[in-house]
């Protein structure tokens, strides 16, 4: 590794943090220890600013481009050190669109009942020329057959997961080398 600048994160595909090096962990540094580091990243990224400041936490996060916190057109704009997202969403009709479904429906009975073509007082029945039925003797059952579909108002309340796919690596913070210039 060529000497790195001092804040410069990198991500590694093995399991510990090198000499120099810190894993993005969020976790707290004395800035008397790290007092560079601090007068780069400052608090950021967390920490009381006296005593104290946090490394980035990329524990189960993705890195975004903050460009000063400024957007281009069509994109959202996150300042250095902002977290946004959530791993897991529970949808709930405010989500879902006004939308319609189809839906077919044979209430004939499965027995009794006369066929006939007037409405008044019948239920639906089972022949083109006749399409109702009047109403069957007591306790008749429906056809098992006669609703299908599924209507569900509300899309549920379990949460889903809401990550696209990672892979997992670590990521590390130089905490010495060069400090960078600016431009």
């Amino acid at each position: 590794m060529s000497t790195p600048y001092i804040g410069e994160i990198r991500a590694v595909g093995f399991n510990f943090a090198p000499q120099g090096w810190a894993f993005c962990n969020g976790q707290s540094l004395a800035i008397s220890e790290y007092d560079t580091l601090f007068a780069l990243i400052g608090t950021t990224y967390g920490g009381d600013g006296q005593t104290t400041f946090n490394l980035p936490n990329l524990q189960s996060r993705l890195a975004v481009g903050s460009q000063g916190g400024a957007a281009g057109p069509g994109l959202s704009a996150y300042p250095l050190g902002v977290t946004a997202g959530t791993e897991s969403v529970t949808l709930n009709t405010t989500h879902v669109p006004p939308h319609q479904h189809p839906f077919s429906s044979k209430m004939a009975a499965a027995s009794g009942g006369t066929l006939t073509d007037d409405p008044k007082g019948a239920f639906p029945g089972s022949g083109n020329a006749a399409p109702y039925a009047t109403a069957p003797g007591n306790n008749e059952a429906l056809n098992p057959n006669a609703i299908s579909g599924l209507a569900q108002p509300n899309p549920g309340s379990q949460p889903h997961n809401n990550i696209q796919p990672v892979l997992a690596l670590n990521y590390i913070i130089s905490l010495y080398g060069i400090f960078p210039p600016q431009q």
